[in-house]
């Protein structure tokens, strides 16, 4: 049985769209007939519409946002560990959801099931939804007969990435808004406040301050060219973004990014938390090592760290210890290294993984606390400076006149 979309008239005219489930297409339009419905569309839910593969992270990327993805692994491992059949488990999560597009997916996925695929050759189906990790974990999981615990760790992976990405979002949301207004302001005292305000010295006849003769000459800078300069700023946006798609371009701005001070350690905390998290659930789930390292390095998006996961395999093949191998490359943080020498001695490497993740996303957690801790009180101040140079220059001439007066 399968899952079909359909749009159908009622009987009032109006369009009525949902999902069915189904043998073939002409017992779904039959079965909407005798629900008064006359079917104008009926096609099946399948790998083709899913939409095409996304970056691995998560994101969300597809049929299936970071949320729903989330929700719905922690919906189905809950259902899963219960006892319930998984086709049943499936039914049931479709159910629950309010988004259309998880439950087009989840029916999907729950047809492929009930024809006797396992689930993750079903997920593979819409690898739009679902990333490599999930699908490659869950294989594993069926293969051991752990599925249910699988589930829970995936789930604890989903939720884990949605809170952090939800904390950094918070964390950074103020400092950003501050900024937008700060320089709306600016723009808009430039352009229109301070012409006005100036306007009457044109009268005066005497020579102004050199600050207020800076602060003019901006203004008429901003309202004569500030259009222009927008579009090159838009224009040079685009040709970055345009340029980035180039591997060796990207590379060498990735490779910068970890040279700067404050930005590499961001970049470089970010992608190893991801890395080292993925690769543990990966290896703990029974995925070998080889192809866990091969599917975790989709997770970085540095691609020097990428590429150092990838010496990284190649020397592992050989018989490198791992901890050793993604030491060569001296883009990994000493700690991790430590911790994941320890897993592979004790032969606790999961826990360790897990362990290194956690400590990276903590120092990252940490790090820009204290970066928006500190650009706060920074935006205020030099908006602060610049509102004080306006008012400065505006202020002397005035006091020159008066000068003049008495």
């Amino acid at each position: 049985m399968a899952a079909f979309e359909y749009t159908a008239l009622d009987a009032g005219g109006r369009n009525s769209k949902g999902l069915i489930e189904g043998d073939t297409p002409r017992q779904v339009r039959q079965m909407l007939r005798d629900r008064g419905l006359t079917p104008m569309y009926v096609h099946e839910v399948a790998a083709g519409k899913a939409q095409k593969r996304g970056s691995f992270d998560l994101k969300g990327s597809g049929n299936i946002n970071s949320t729903e993805l989330a929700l719905f692994t922690r919906q189905l491992a809950t259902l899963t560990r219960s006892g319930l059949p998984l086709d049943e488990a499936l039914t049931a999560v479709a159910q629950q959801s309010e988004s259309k597009r998880v439950q087009r997916v989840t029916l999907g996925v729950r047809s492929r099931v009930v024809e006797g695929n396992s689930l993750a050759s079903a997920l593979a189906e819409f690898p739009g939804g679902f990333p490599t990790l999930f699908r490659a974990t869950i294989e594993a999981g069926e293969q051991a007969g752990r599925l249910d615990q699988v589930l829970e760790r995936l789930a604890d992976y989903a939720d884990r990435g949605q809170q952090m990405r939800s904390k950094m979002m918070l964390a950074l949301m103020y400092p950003l808004i501050l900024t937008v207004v700060a320089i709306g302001v600016i723009i808009a005292m430039m352009t229109y406040v301070v012409p006005k305000v100036v306007g009457v010295f044109d009268s005066i006849g005497q020579e102004l301050p050199a600050i207020t003769r800076g602060l003019i000459a901006t203004s008429d800078f901003l309202r004569n060219y500030g259009i222009y300069m927008a579009i090159a700023i838009a224009a040079a946006a685009f040709l970055f973004n345009r340029a980035m798609r180039n591997e060796e371009f990207r590379r060498k701005v990735h490779r910068q990014q970890l040279r700067l001070p404050l930005i590499g350690r961001l970049v470089r905390g970010g992608n190893t938390g991801r890395f080292m998290r993925t690769l543990g659930i990966l290896f703990g789930s029974g995925v070998p090592i080889l192809d866990a390292l091969r599917i975790g390095s989709q997770v970085v998006t540095n691609l020097p760290m990428r590429e150092a996961v990838d010496a990284a395999a190649k020397r592992v093949r050989e018989g490198v210890a791992l901890n050793k191998s993604l030491a060569e490359s001296r883009l990994f943080p000493p700690i991790a290294l430590h911790l994941i020498a320890s897993g592979e001695s004790s032969g606790k490497l999961d826990e360790m993984l897990d362990r290194a993740a956690t400590n990276q996303e903590r120092e990252l957690e940490t790090l820009v606390a204290a970066t928006v801790g500190i650009m706060e009180p920074m935006v205020i101040v030099i908006m602060g400076g610049i509102v004080l140079v306006i008012v400065v220059a505006i202020m002397l001439p005035i006091l020159d006149l008066n000068q003049l007066v008495k």
